[in-house]
């Protein structure tokens, strides 16, 4: 399992050996693939995205795993992916010792923020560790933003919402002191974060999926997906911003 170096610097600090852990937000399983990398006795994956099961999945099949069920909820080792919504996590309060959010909150609107920390805090065991790992708001100048900016107004169009939200670190760490963490530490997990061309194609991939709601010969249609085109085609690539690392506390 290739575990990405944001993710092994994010927990090389944590006790995450023999510990429960949670990956709040699997996407691609990113930290769960540091998690069990790091002997972690067992990791819940939660995602509401089935695709994403399945890649968290795959990423730790054995060769002599049997593949004749499509169901990404069975368990699979030490791994039990969760398709489930964060808001409401299917586990009993007090059931994790760690809990990973590694590159979750800026795909978390505003309205949510609440909820999921509130979740969050409700399956943590006392002397819980979270680790936060997200990106602080990019430059004024990063051309990086234009393509966010048009990313969350396709988005606004078709879901009535944003698709970005990038929180700074003191932003998520006041929110979860409010439910009783502490913040036990603070470190740049990237600086400059690298947006390559594959992540600024995905990111425009965004726009062209959520600009097929509005109808086919609509003026505005047709300028997102030029614009969008022309970002990816001008930045090419670039190197802007920041990733940071909180480390917090639940009390014993």
């Amino acid at each position: 399992m290739d575990v990405p170096r944001t993710v092994t610097t994010a927990l090389e600090d944590r006790p995450i050996e023999g510990a429960v852990c949670l990956e709040a937000g699997a996407g691609v399983g990113n930290a769960t693939a540091g998690l069990l990398a790091s002997g972690a006795a067992r990791v819940y994956a939660v995602t509401d995205d089935r695709t994403h099961a399945e890649t968290a999945l795959e990423r730790v099949r054995s060769p002599t795993d049997d593949d004749d069920t499509d169901d990404p909820r069975r368990a699979r080792g030490r791994l039990a992916v969760l398709e489930a919504d964060l808001r409401a996590i299917p586990l009993p309060d007090d059931a994790v010792e760690v809990i990973t959010a590694h590159g979750l909150f800026n795909v978390v609107p505003p309205a949510d923020l609440d909820a999921i920390a509130r979740e969050l805090t409700r399956v943590a065991a006392p002397g819980c560790h979270l680790l936060v790992d997200d990106y602080e708001p990019p430059p004024d100048d990063a051309a990086v933003r234009d393509l966010f900016a048009l990313e969350n107004a396709a988005a606004q169009l078709a879901d009535g919402e944003p698709m970005l939200t990038f929180y700074p670190a003191d932003a998520l760490g006041r929110l979860f002191t409010g439910y009783g963490w502490t913040v036990d530490r603070h470190r740049t997990l990237l600086d400059p974060v690298p947006w390559t061309e594959s992540h600024l194609e995905a990111h425009a991939e965004v726009v062209r999926s959520r600009v097929d709601a509005l109808p086919a010969e609509s003026e505005l249609r047709a300028a997102l997906l030029e614009r969008a085109d022309t970002l990816v085609e001008a930045i090419g690539s670039e190197s802007a911003g920041e990733m940071y690392g909180l480390a917090l506390r639940r009390p014993e």
